[in-house]
C-alpha cells in the first residue's frame, strides 16, 4: 500500500456537503482515508474572488497507480459538479489535487507528482503540516514543516469552526 496525499479545495456551493461527499467517494473509489486535516478557510490564490476557499488534506492508503488516482479523482470532481474552465485559477465547487504519491517523482504530460507548487502555497502546507509535518518532499529534500517555515505566501489560512 502507498501513502497518497490529496488536497481538497472549493469555494462554491455548500462546501461542507461537497467535502463530505468528496471524502465518501474518495474512500469508496480511491483508497482508505487514514488521516485528515481540519478544514481551513483560505483566500483565493492566483485570482480575485469574494468567495473564500475551503481546503483540507487527506492521507489515503492506496493500491492503485498514480494515473488511476488521477482518473478517479477527476471523475469524482465531475460527479460533484466541477466544470473545468480555460483559465487555470477560478472559482470551483471542488478541486482534488494529488500532492504526493509515496516518495515517487512523476513528470508526464498529464501528471506531475509531487504537485509542483506545494512549497508556494500556505493553503496546502498548513493542513499538510497538521497531519504530516515530517513528510519529506522527494524533490526539494525538505520536510513539510520546513517548507511551511520557508513559505513566503502571506494569504490568510484559518481553521474552520466545526460548527459552521
Amino acid at each position: 500500500m502507498i501513502k497518497l496525499y490529496l488536497l481538497l479545495g472549493g469555494n462554491l456551493g455548500d462546501k461542507r456537503q461537497v467535502f463530505l461527499e468528496a471524502t465518501a467517494l474518495l474512500e469508496e473509489q480511491v483508497g482508505r482515508i487514514t488521516q485528515q486535516s481540519h478544514i481551513y478557510e483560505t483566500e483565493p490564490w492566483g485570482f480575485e474572488s469574494t468567495d473564500m476557499f475551503w481546503n483540507q488534506v487527506l492521507e489515503l492508503s492506496v493500491s492503485i497507480s498514480p494515473e488511476e488516482v488521477l482518473e478517479r479523482t477527476q471523475q469524482i470532481e465531475q460527479q460533484l459538479g466541477r466544470t473545468r474552465k480555460a483559465q487555470q485559477y477560478d472559482s470551483r465547487i471542488i478541486d482534488i489535487d494529488i500532492l504526493f504519491y509515496g516518495d515517487q517523482i512523476i513528470s508526464t504530460e498529464n501528471l506531475t507528482i509531487p504537485h509542483p507548487r506545494i512549497q508556494e502555497r500556505k493553503f496546502v502546507l498548513v493542513p499538510l503540516n497538521e497531519i504530516a509535518p515530517e513528510l519529506t518532499h522527494p524533490v526539494l529534500q525538505k520536510s513539510v514543516g520546513q517548507l511551511l517555515l520557508d513559505c513566503t505566501d502571506q494569504l490568510r489560512v484559518e481553521k474552520v469552526d466545526s460548527e459552521q
